[in-house]
């Protein structure tokens, strides 16, 4: 991570960030970009224990998001969703481009009434309802569709290189797969306004200093991905449920009011004290040893 990128850390994330450095310093993660199933515009792989890897693969066209490609995302989402011994997400694309926007190509010759009735966009927001966490790893451009991809996962990490910007207005449009809105949410209505309405781009730098993205990961091809993966093992290594729970209550936020997500809260809470995983955790941590989670 670059001195311009640092800010100051509190405790907890003093031992978070730990966490982290000791985990890949311990385990040494070789990111291999292959797939299990076939796939045209996308790489599965499981680079750590617990963790599944989406890597956006249509180079050529900088990652633009056709209808086959989250066609392909949807299905590779899901089939992770599903497998229990996955815990954890990271998606990313290339060094050059996370996702340069949505295909224009595909969508130039779209009239209202195909877009509306056929709910043009809607299949975008699936990464939305996958209970498991995920984290965007992001270098090169993510703009315009490729950001509100981005802001779909639940974790941004993103390189020195990072571009976000939704630069739809340009064109004639505006965002129509959650930017407004989400983009809103992260960092704001006066800064959303003024991106929304004139297109420019923003820097990594900027991201990070605004409360987008979490971090920025320091230089080197594919650094950005190590890293995120090593914050997925750590993600892995907890209570799946627990994990899920708190995911869920940090969402809440966005959705509820202030005295009915503090409830929702506690709602979460509470019933987690109906699962294996919390008598395990507390017990193991009065008796001083590390907890064996059994994810239920």
């Amino acid at each position: 991570m670059q001195a311009a990128f640092r800010r100051p850390l509190s405790s907890t994330s003093a031992a978070a960030f730990r966490s982290i450095r000791a985990y890949r310093q311990a385990t040494p993660i070789r990111v291999r970009f292959m797939t299990t199933t076939q796939y045209e515009f996308i790489l599965t792989s499981r680079p750590a224990d617990g963790v599944g890897l989406i890597t956006l693969n249509r180079p050529k066209a900088l990652n633009a998001l056709s209808t086959p490609l989250f066609t392909e995302l949807n299905a590779a989402v899901k089939e992770f969703d599903k497998d229990d011994s996955i815990r954890a997400l990271v998606l990313t694309g290339s060094e050059r481009a996370f996702a340069a926007g949505a295909d224009i190509k595909e969508m130039k010759d779209k009239e209202f009434s195909e877009v509306f009735k056929g709910k043009f966009l809607e299949s975008w927001s699936l990464l939305t309802t996958v209970g498991k966490p995920i984290i965007a790893a992001v270098s090169g451009y993510a703009l315009g569709g490729g950001c509100e991809l981005a802001l779909m996962c639940d974790i941004i990490l993103a390189s020195p290189t990072a571009v976000f910007g939704q630069p739809e207005i340009n064109i004639g449009v505006i965002p129509g797969g959650g930017g407004t809105q989400r983009l809103a949410h992260a960092i704001g209505k006066s800064r959303t306004m003024e991106l929304t309405l004139t297109g420019r781009n923003f820097t990594a730098k900027e991201a990070s200093d605004w409360g987008l993205v979490s971090r920025v990961v320091g230089e080197g091809e594919g650094e950005v991905v190590k890293e995120a993966v090593a914050l997925a093992s750590v993600i892995a290594s907890k209570s799946a449920i627990a994990v899920q729970a708190g995911k869920e209550a940090v969402n809440a936020a966005y959705e509820h009011t202030l005295t009915e997500g503090l409830r929702y809260e506690r709602r979460l809470f509470h019933s987690l004290f109906a699962t294996k995983d919390q008598k395990e955790g507390m017990a193991a941590f009065a008796e001083k040893r590390k907890p064996t989670w059994n994810h239920s």
